[in-house]
């Protein structure tokens, strides 16, 4: 497949700066950009398990405040914060991307070359208005009506998509990251928003406390954790079945990983429940 043709100064400003990358200008002019996308997609998804593991296990230490407190002071720092804010550029990407390849495999909609623009364009503005708000550091919203409208927004995408592929024959396990997947591309994009509306919000043990222990909070928490964690694991056992081919080895990574999942689903749930 040919690479999209490019007309817009900000595409240009895009494919020259991906172009300026050895390896993906290798496979670019060999394989073509979809195929290279396909591939940055892949890794974005590794590099995101590895950060929910993280994240999952720094929230662990709310159960002793103080310990959550001091992690947090290395937050403050500028540089640690502009890590923060380039950690949005894999999430939004991974997101809509994933969004735009459910609309060709579920939706029969197949666009590359608009397609691809919106994911990028996308992408950019969202990475830009998260940078703005961490600058400002100063807004607030009721977290009730925030998760409530974020939810409603995530659901509602994923309810369309269920009611589309549930009688077929494919597999419930394909099934269910296919729901997940259109459910998170709305509300991981909207916890990232939501964490660095002011620096309080994720960084101070007493708001992420007296947030995380009402009931309808920790109903978005323990929703959140089990599609994340399925997602993220069903999409490595995809990636092993696709470039693994010896099945001893297949298999053992795949149980490994679903131990992995299951630990770490154990650490979240466990913490959302008792806070």
């Amino acid at each position: 497949m040919t690479s999209p043709v490019v007309k817009r100064p900000f595409e240009r400003l895009i494919l020259s700066a991906l172009e300026s990358l050895p390896v993906a200008a290798f496979y670019a002019k060999t394989r073509g950009w979809p195929f290279v996308i396909a591939w940055i997609h892949r890794l974005t998804g590794i590099f995101m398990v590895v950060y929910i593991w993280f994240h999952i296990l720094t929230l662990s230490s709310l159960a002793i405040p103080s310990e959550y407190d001091a992690k947090m002071k290395y937050f403050g720092f500028v540089f640690i914060s502009f890590l923060e804010w380039l950690l949005a550029v894999p999430v939004i990407f991974h997101a809509l991307n994933g969004g735009r390849l459910i609309l060709y495999e579920i939706f029969a909609t197949r666009n590359d070359e608009s397609m691809i623009r919106w994911v990028f364009g996308l992408a950019v503005t969202y990475v830009l208005l998260l940078g703005l708000l961490m600058i400002m550091g100063n807004q607030s919203v009721s977290p009730i009506f925030f998760w409530l409208t974020s939810l409603i927004f995530s659901v509602s995408p994923g309810y369309l998509v269920a009611s589309k592929i549930w009688n077929t024959a494919s597999s419930l396990a394909w099934k269910l990251q296919r729901i997940s997947g259109v459910f998170l591309l709305i509300i991981i994009p909207a916890h990232l928003l939501f964490m660095h509306l002011q620096p309080a919000i994720g960084h101070e043990s007493n708001v992420v406390i007296t947030r995380m222990q009402s009931k309808f909070i920790k109903f978005v928490d323990l929703t959140l954790v089990i599609a994340v964690l399925y997602h993220a694991g069903y999409g490595l056992m995809s990636i092993l079945k696709d470039y693994l081919k010896f099945r001893l080895l297949q298999n053992g990574l795949t149980i490994l990983i679903f131990l992995m999942m299951a630990v770490f689903g154990w650490i979240g749930i466990r913490l959302t429940l008792t806070l």
